[in-house]
């Protein structure tokens, strides 16, 4: 919205600095932080009125039980500080465009039903929240929503079918039929959508893995859009999706305001609300700028915790079929629980799965000098 202003240099010559990415990314990053410290504590005194925190007591025993009995009545829907912070610093740094627009669709279509799952969970006391058909029909409709632009747009149509990976200086399938575009991108979004809704469960935990993905994203998405840069790493070029990179900005900012309230002790968790929304809004942009399977990389955390979860719950339907007695290969997963099953304190945890995550991500950022 802001970045108009530059059509006005001539009348006050350091307006000509709002035709710089860079520069937008930088007032993106402290818009979202600004918002997310001002309207921070508000919300979380309202959450506490509201008592909008996990009323129901948890079914684990031992000393993690105890510790969730502990959080129980910590606020909830934390997402939606998020969520307005870097929503409203990307309208008002981000140059519009169809990608820009399918990314911040797709992530308000996520927040819908987190938001409506936590209402669930903190108001109505329904442990469980929205049924599981209910969550897979709002994301397909934000993948059906979002293909249907970037398809019908000239231009995003052709060079969202290109399908680029890691390593390689041109794209493996320069026009990917319809059916595979759509099992790929459905595949992103709901996958990390899942991904980071399951990371979710210490605190600080995901907020601060999403940060370092958000800045190998913000990196990708300036090199993408930079004809020169894409052309001397030899990555695809897509035109103007360096305007992805100050929402990368921007959700960057609104995430570090809401770790300062979500360190531990947690003052407030993120929730449904913020976490499926988030995962979504990752995954389109990673397909977008054609990083798709660089992000598996730079979000290696968020996939071992899902492949964690998917191989626990795998082998002990295998095992109770095969043997009559389900085997369980964790603890307890997802698989940050496991750590602390066996004995490790939750900040020993979340610190080192961050070290983790800012490893994966400098992993990530390597692959652009090797083709």
């Amino acid at each position: 919205m802001l970045t108009y202003l530059a059509d006005y240099a001539d009348y006050f010559g350091p307006l000509r600095l709002l035709r710089y990415i860079t520069v937008r990314t930088a007032l993106a990053a402290l818009t979202s932080l600004f918002i997310g410290f001002a309207i921070g504590p508000a919300m979380i005194r309202k959450f506490k009125a509201l008592k909008f925190g996990h009323g129901y007591i948890d079914d684990r025993t031992g000393a993690l039980g105890a510790s969730y009995f502990d959080k129980k009545n910590t606020p909830t829907m934390g997402g939606l500080i998020i969520f307005t912070a870097v929503f409203l610093g990307a309208l008002l740094w981000a140059t519009p465009n169809v990608w820009v627009f399918t990314s911040l669709f797709v992530y308000a279509a996520l927040t819908v039903p987190g938001f409506r799952d936590d209402y669930l969970k903190v108001v109505h006391k329904n442990r469980h929240g929205i049924p599981s058909w209910e969550k897979i029909a709002w994301q397909s409709l934000a993948t059906f929503g979002a293909l249907g632009v970037l398809l019908w747009h000239p231009d995003s149509s052709m060079k969202i079918r290109e399908l680029w990976v890691p390593f390689v200086k041109y794209p493996i399938i320069a026009q990917m039929p319809a059916g595979l575009l759509l099992g790929l991108i459905y595949l992103w979004i709901v996958g990390f959508s899942n991904a980071i809704n399951l990371t979710d469960g210490l605190d600080g935990l995901a907020v601060g893995c999403t940060i370092t993905v958000a800045l190998v994203m913000g990196v990708m998405a300036y090199v993408a859009g930079h004809v020169l840069l894409s052309e001397y790493l030899l990555t695809s070029h897509v035109p103007k999706t360096g305007e992805l990179t100050v929402i990368s900005g921007a959700l960057i900012g609104g995430c570090m305001a809401f770790l300062w309230f979500n360190s531990h002790p947690a003052e407030v968790f993120m929730g449904d609300t913020g976490s499926l929304a988030l995962g979504g809004l990752i995954g389109v942009m990673a397909f977008m700028i054609h990083q798709p399977l660089t992000l598996v990389i730079a979000g290696g955390v968020f996939v071992m915790e899902l492949l964690s979860v998917v191989t626990q719950v795998g082998w002990f339907k295998y095992t109770k079929r095969r043997f009559g007695t389900g085997r369980r290969v964790f603890l307890m997963a997802p698989i940050h629980h496991h750590f602390q099953k066996k004995g490790w304190p939750e900040t020993k945890v979340v610190l080192r799965f961050w070290v983790l995550s800012l490893g994966c991500a400098l992993a990530s950022l390597a692959t652009l000098k090797l083709r």
